[in-house]
């Protein structure tokens, strides 16, 4: 595969070949002057009557290649690692343009240059190594050579898989009239050409898979596979979690709460709960509190405000059934571990701008990264900066009319408790009255 040099080389071969074709041609002769092969933007090319004739190669745009853009997908395996390096497909569309000083001279010029890309339909690996990295003329210092085209030659454009094609494209007279007006340039002779395809393979290291031996364990008899195990129902043979019941009247787990997983196959031995809140970076692991069953096994959150920060957690148990060679993980689900608000006075003024400024003590600790607000009722207010983690955070509500307020946290979009689902359900939050 080639490197991202690899859309330059595209370009520094064609003008080779061009700027090769005129000298071969003896297009100088037949003109009686000398001429330029460039590749530059059309508004950057002025001629005047001092000037030489110019073949000019313009890469107006480059597209992905149908055939090639979904090849080695996908790139990452379930647990993010990259299995592979997908390579980006490129089309590279080029304007080739001739510049005349004279009467006919544009005409000669775009006539060659168009026999020479007919007769060259493939750029082949070996004129890609002529072009790119040229055999040292003792005469003639490589230092002279430009520090760009000296990188060109780490572009291995001609060591990639596929060969590149040159084949003319066709534009009506609208599109060209469009292109040229993007431009901002003069309309000149123009013949446009498609080079396809540049294989771009990012340079990343990826997991190369062992393969399979055996299907399933072999008989240590026969040394025959054992193949795979067939069941006599359409439920998983895995283990499997389908819910998680927090406490009575709860709808979110705190710190220090029972909350029991849910679920088919969660016998076996090894029980672990692990939670995982990616956001936070946080993962813990925790074993069972009590004995566990098929379909249910209880874990206890640990009290603990600085290593549990509020917010939705993921997560799944590992288990080790008999039968299994190693552990298995089920699939996750979420479970969210609410703040509590722990002091809140019962009763605030405003001050004489209308304002109202707000401590309340909460559980566990606010992380510096986490986005909390405090809600009266339906007025909410974002906390003032977090550098470090503190469990008062200070909230200033603009306007708040002075009434009796329900008040809640927020952290991370999880709630704290807000109405316990008895029969009949009741607010479960602290109050705090507004005065003015």
């Amino acid at each position: 595969m080639s490197s991202a040099l690899a859309v330059a080389g595209v370009t520094a071969v064609l003008r080779d070949l061009l700027d090769d074709g005129m000298i071969d041609h003896k297009v100088t002769d037949a003109m009686g002057h000398g001429v330029t092969v460039s590749a530059v933007a059309p508004d950057e090319i002025q001629l005047g009557t001092n000037q030489q004739p110019r073949l000019n190669l313009f890469l107006y745009q480059a597209t992905p290649n149908a055939a090639w853009r979904n090849t080695g997908f996908p790139a990452l395996d379930a647990n993010g690692r990259r299995i592979s390096n997908p390579p980006l497909a490129l089309d590279l569309h080029y304007m080739l343009t001739a510049y005349g000083v004279g009467d006919l001279e544009a005409e000669v010029l775009l006539g060659y240059a168009m026999l020479l890309f007919h007769e060259t339909p493939v750029l082949t690996r070996a004129a890609i190594r002529r072009s790119l990295d040229p055999q040292p003329v003792p005469a003639m210092p490589t230092s002279i050579v430009p520090t760009l085209y000296q990188s060109l030659r780490a572009s291995d454009l001609a060591n990639q898989i596929e060969q590149i094609k040159v084949t003319p494209e066709v534009m009506n007279t609208e599109e060209l009239s469009k292109l040229w007006t993007a431009i901002q340039s003069h309309y000149r002779p123009t013949a446009t050409y498609l080079a396809t395809v540049v294989l771009i393979e990012p340079a990343f290291q990826a997991t190369a898979p062992l393969p399979v031996l055996s299907r399933g364990p072999r008989d240590p008899v026969s040394l025959r596979e054992t193949g795979p195990t067939v069941y006599g129902t359409i439920a998983t043979p895995f283990p499997v979690i389908t819910s998680i019941t927090f406490p009575p009247a709860q709808i979110a787990a705190r710190l220090g709460d029972v909350v029991t997983v849910n679920g088919q196959n969660l016998d076996g031995t090894q029980q672990t709960l692990v939670l995982s809140n990616p956001m936070r970076g946080v993962t813990h692991s925790l074993a069972p509190t009590g004995p566990s069953t098929t379909t249910a096994i209880s874990f206890q959150i640990p009290a603990d405000p600085a290593d549990y920060p509020a917010g939705l957690y993921a997560a799944s148990i590992q288990l080790l059934r008999g039968g299994d060679p190693a552990v298995r993980s089920t699939n996750q689900i979420a479970l969210p571990i609410a703040p509590q608000i722990t002091a809140l006075p019962t009763s605030a003024a405003l001050a004489a701008d209308g304002s109202l400024t707000l401590t309340p003590t909460c559980t566990p600790l606010i992380q510096p990264t986490q986005r909390v607000s405090l809600i009266l009722n339906d007025i909410e207010a974002v906390a003032n900066p977090i550098t470090t983690p503190i469990n008062s955070p200070t909230f200033q509500f603009s306007a708040v009319p002075p009434l009796k307020y329900w008040a809640r946290l927020r952290v991370d979009g999880v709630d704290s408790p807000l109405v316990a689902y008895g029969t009949p359900p009741t607010f479960s939050v602290p109050q705090i009255t507004v005065t003015p």
